[in-house]
């Protein structure tokens, strides 16, 4: 069984992975919303507070989807 991408090097990602990990991380993102929300629905919780408890999560998410981006925007230096 593969191990998960650990996205530490990401000097020695292609464009091409960035996008995918990139795409990859924003579905995750919203998967984890939707069944969270539907769950919380199920269980008759507040959606306000079951996404409160997942924002440590959606931010750690975001920041990596950011520094991802970032790095993909930046101009590469491979000569």
């Amino acid at each position: 069984m593969a191990e998960p991408t650990e996205v530490t090097a990401t000097d020695a990602l292609t464009a091409q992975e960035l996008t995918d990990i990139i795409a990859e991380l924003e579905e995750y993102r919203e998967r984890l919303v939707n069944d969270t929300l539907a769950i919380a629905q199920r269980a008759k919780i507040q959606k306000s507070q079951a996404l409160a408890q997942l924002e440590p999560d959606l931010n750690e998410i975001d920041a990596k989807i950011q520094e991802l981006r970032a790095h993909q925007a930046a101009p590469t230096t491979n000569n």
